[in-house]
């Protein structure tokens, strides 16, 4: 159940970011975009950061995608080049580490050199590539600068090839694009290196000396990396200066020191937004004009030294939305507690009302017996049958059961029995109690909606002054005992009454018609009594059946009951467990806002439609009826209700202000001072974003010389909040603030970037430099370059 849940939740969170983004105005980038994955570890952020780019750019389709690594996942062999529509890749086919060696990243690159089809391969691939970029020329607005954006893992061993790679791949852009601008994503995921984070954070020190050698103004390198179809090779050369544009790095740990709660998500969005941020297309001069635009120039000399020192730079990213899969989770709750609440406050009947509903009132019940019994008529068999030679002045000194054994034995009583007794005790036999009271119930239960399995199991139960169904069979059980042993005895008497004061005719001298008067006197009054008995006793036994079926019947919908309520339980969990992962104020008066939006809109279709619209086939159907499929029918049922009927309701219909105002003033009276207004909100969501968007990496401060800030506003410009962000704290303002303009009602994202930290700034550095000292000193071999060429530790 919980993975129907979560697809329901998850469909429908995707269904409305799908819905907002045609409503909203989705961003183009202006030149071509190539994001290069460097190492097997940047593998899982390959395809999130395309699902970002599909949802936020209208020209996503057009974005190259390329993954260079060795392929050892799982038993599949490396296979050199292959591409998947926009996705491209390149295995490099070296030999694998056992994992002793104790310079397995120096063995790597030399093992690259070692193999010159390595090299050819990689050409090969970027070419292919390069070419399948040119194919979507008419998707920018122009084709005279790429933008690669290379992304590493700082402690995958893959990440010693960055400068050949992108050189190399620079180099062949160059004869397509008249400008090449790279930019280097190096990501920290400090969660991962638990079990060995001595040798990954020795790694990680490793590239990140080398990335200061790559940023340094001395930076220069030359190697034979183009290699032509006739294994040609052609010098590549990067004279003097910095490798990359901007060098961005970011950790799962933020400046704080906190791991978020997304993880490696939040940088994948950042990732997205800079490469927005940096190529943006232009849309609307108006805004992009006043609103301070991203100046990559200004950027880069804001966050140099005077020396001339590079520095790296680090963002943090927030975002306000709508709580989509919350609401989901909850209104699904609030439909089925809506249902349940309507289903036990049905009818509460009078006693014959209820038995009837059953069919067990006292009028069907005893015509149901007398059906039972045989056709009384043929008792008159017993008139004619042979009896014994008595005299009546014998048979009138005898009590009557003494003239019936003198007359015919046990003849009449075996004739009864034979043609009646046992014929009714066959009858019950075949009779099924259970598909009788089963058929009368799916009748009751269609013919009366607002009757349900909780009415079923409350009238059936054991629990004095609730069982009222079960109550009266038994006391029509004890009342029909009563009867049937009052008459038994009535009749006994009777037997020991004397034959001559009984009132049958009686003529002088006249002693064989005196005894066939006797005769037919005795059959119609001693046999039609004993009928009348076996009535009775058919029609206790009848209700004696009925109370076994009702005891099974009152489980049998106990158990529908339970189950109903184990759903309702469920969701509820389900609906709170989602509302906990959002932020504590986003996710404010869920359950109390949209349980009234919920039963508002139950309320509105029944009105429309009828009391009883949601127990239709084609609504929720008939929960009462017991069937062995279980409870995934009832919430499919129910999930399609809720993306139906309520989901697409104009409540549903809102900027994420409007419903974030409304929901937090759902508690509110309408006479209460502290009502929420609309600026506080906007003073709660501006602090959210701030405190949220906090830079993802660790420094030590007190080593930071150089700090330099630019906050970026991605939404619509002309929405309240934006409007009432742009002069927040105007006059206390240090960084420069820009409004990437977005016309969207979905929600407000904001893009801290924070740069001037150099690598002996970072925490990370710091802590695992210790451990990069140890193991260099114990023999430990890093670098594909010669230590000596790299910059002093710091």
């Amino acid at each position: 159940m919980r993975e129907i849940l979560r697809q329901y939740a998850a469909g429908y969170a995707k269904s409305e970011e799908q819905l907002t983004l045609m409503e909203d105005d989705q961003s183009s980038i202006h030149y071509p975009e190539v994001y290069l994955f460097i190492g097997d570890k940047t593998v899982p952020a390959i395809e999130p950061i395309m699902e970002i780019h599909n949802r936020k750019w209208d020209n996503s389709a057009s974005v190259v995608y390329f993954h260079v690594g060795t392929d050892r996942s799982g038993d599949r062999e490396p296979k050199g080049s292959e591409s998947s529509g926009r996705l491209h890749r390149y295995h490099l086919q070296l030999p694998a580490s056992d994992g002793s060696s104790k310079s397995a990243r120096k063995e790597l690159y030399q093992d690259f050199y070692r193999d010159p089809h390595h090299l050819a391969g990689l050409n090969k691939a970027i070419r292919k590539l390069s070419h399948h970029i040119s194919d979507y020329g008419r998707s920018y607005s122009s084709f005279d600068r790429i933008h690669l954006s290379v992304i590493t893992r700082v402690d995958d061993p893959f990440n010693v090839f960055i400068p050949e790679i992108s050189l190399l791949a620079e180099s062949i852009f160059q004869q397509s694009f008249k400008s090449v601008q790279m930019d280097m994503y190096a990501l920290i995921n400090e969660r991962e290196q638990i079990d060995s984070y001595g040798y990954a954070s020795s790694v990680g020190v490793a590239f990140l000396r080398e990335l200061e050698l790559m940023q340094s103004r001395e930076y220069s390198f030359s190697a034979p990396l183009q290699v032509t179809e006739d294994g040609l090779t052609i010098p590549v050369v990067h004279p003097a200066s910095p490798l990359f544009d901007l060098v961005y790095v970011l950790s799962d740990k933020n400046e704080r020191g906190i791991s978020g709660y997304a993880g490696m998500q939040d940088i994948y969005d950042i990732i997205c937004h800079l490469g927005l941020l940096k190529n943006r297309k232009q849309k609307d001069e108006t805004y992009d004009g006043v609103r301070g635009i991203y100046n990559n120039t200004s950027f880069k000399s804001n966050i140099m030294t005077e020396s001339g020192r590079q520095g790296f730079v680090s963002a943090g990213f927030a975002r306000v939305k709508r709580p989509n899969e919350p609401i989901a989770l909850t209104v699904l709750y609030h439909l089925c507690r809506g249902l349940l609440l309507r289903m036990k406050g049905g009818p509460e009947p009078e006693v014959h009302e209820c038995l009837t509903y059953f069919g067990l009132n006292p009028e069907a019940v005893s015509a149901r017996a007398d059906r039972m019994l045989p056709n009384p008529e043929h008792l008159d068999g017993l008139k004619g049958m042979m009896s014994h030679p008595v005299s009546y002045a014998g048979l009138k000194r005898m009590n009557i059961r003494e003239a019936e054994e003198a007359l015919f034995g046990d003849g009449c009583r075996q004739f009864f029995h034979s043609n009646y007794e046992l014929e009714v005790q066959k009858r019950l036999r075949d009779m099924s109690t259970s598909e009788e009271l089963h058929r009368a119930l799916r009748r009751t239960l269609a013919d009366h909606p607002q009757i349900g399995c909780y009415q079923i199991v409350k009238w059936t139960s054991d629990k004095a002054g609730e069982g009222i169904l079960l109550e009266a069979v038994r006391s029509r059980i004890r009342d029909l005992g009563s009867l049937l042993k009052s008459e038994q005895d009535g009749l006994n008497r009777y037997y020991e009454e004397s034959v001559e004061s009984q009132p049958f005719k009686k003529l002088p001298f006249r002693d064989k018609q005196n005894v066939r008067h006797f005769i037919r006197y005795f059959v119609g009054e001693v046999y039609r009594r004993k009928y009348e008995l076996l009535q009775l006793e058919t029609e206790l036994e009848l209700y004696k059946l009925y109370e076994t079926e009702l005891e099974r019947i009152h489980r049998q919908y106990k158990q529908q009951a339970n189950m109903l309520d184990q759903l309702e339980a469920e969701l509820l969990e389900a609906a709170k467990s989602s509302i906990r992962t959002a932020d504590d104020y986003i996710g404010q008066n869920l359950m109390e806002y949209y349980g009234l939006v919920t039963e508002e809109l139950m309320l509105e279709l029944e009105s429309k439609r009828g009391q009883g619209v949601f127990f239709e086939e084609r609504y929720v159907g008939n929960l009462s009826i017991v069937t062995h499929e279980g409870i995934e029918p009832i919430l499919s049922n129910m999930i399609r209700v809720c993306l139906r009927d309520l989901l697409t309701a104009e409540p549903f219909v809102q900027t994420f202000e409007e419903e974030l105002l409304r929901r937090a003033n759902v508690t509110i009276d309408y006479n209460n001072k502290q009502v929420l207004a609309k600026e506080d909100l906007f003073k709660v969501l501006y602090r959210m974003l701030e405190e949220n968007s906090v830079t993802l990496v660790r420094l030590l401060d007190y080593t930071q010389e150089h700090r330099y800030e630019e906050k970026y506003f991605f939404g619509d410009a002309d929405s309240e909040f934006v409007r009432y962000a742009i002069h927040a704290d105007e006059a206390l303002r240090v960084y420069k603030l820009g409004i990437v303009h977005e016309k969207r009602s979905s929600g407000v994202e904001k893009l801290n970037l924070m740069g001037g930290f150099h690598l002996e700034d970072l925490m990370y550095y710091r802590n695992g430099r210790t451990y990069y000292e140890t193991y260099t000193a114990n023999g430990y071999e890093f670098h594909g370059m010669e230590p000596a060429q790299l910059p002093e530790l710091r």
